[in-house]
């Protein structure tokens, strides 16, 4: 059996396909057999107001679509300009991979992975914030 395999902590919440499923009282395991089932975990959205810095954005934006909350027809080409506007900003290697990554992924309709990918950089955007703050 292949697919994504959830492994959920007590109580702990899952959005599939705009479904949330919260966990009993017991650590489980979940299979998801769909590969195209859209899966995000609630402990790591990002809640709107949160979505205060370019990267969180672009996050928040791929994760709409994730939620079902914004149709991937639509979502696709801004999410492309995004992470190219991101990738004018963020020009080390490390970045850049991961931005390739997420719009490979926006252009292959896998929205999780792009959400993935993105997240990486959040550490990274949160170090030159820093920076530029002190």
């Amino acid at each position: 059996m292949s697919g994504l395999v959830l492994k959920l902590g007590p109580k702990e919440r899952v959005l599939i396909n705009g479904a949330v499923i919260e966990n009993g009282d017991k650590r489980s395991r979940l299979s998801v057999v769909t590969s195209e089932a859209n899966i995000l975990r609630l402990r790591d959205a990002i809640h709107p107001e949160e979505a205060t810095t370019p990267v969180r954005r672009v996050c928040y934006s791929a994760q709409l679509v994730l939620s079902g909350d914004a149709d991937p027809a639509d979502a696709k080409l801004p999410l492309l300009r995004r992470i190219e506007e991101l990738s004018q900003i963020l020009t080390d290697p490390d970045s850049r991979d991961q931005l390739t990554k997420a719009g490979q992924a926006v252009l292959d309709g896998q929205y999780y992975q792009c959400l993935k990918a993105l997240r990486t950089l959040l550490p990274r955007e949160d170090r030159l914030l820093a920076q530029r703050v002190s």
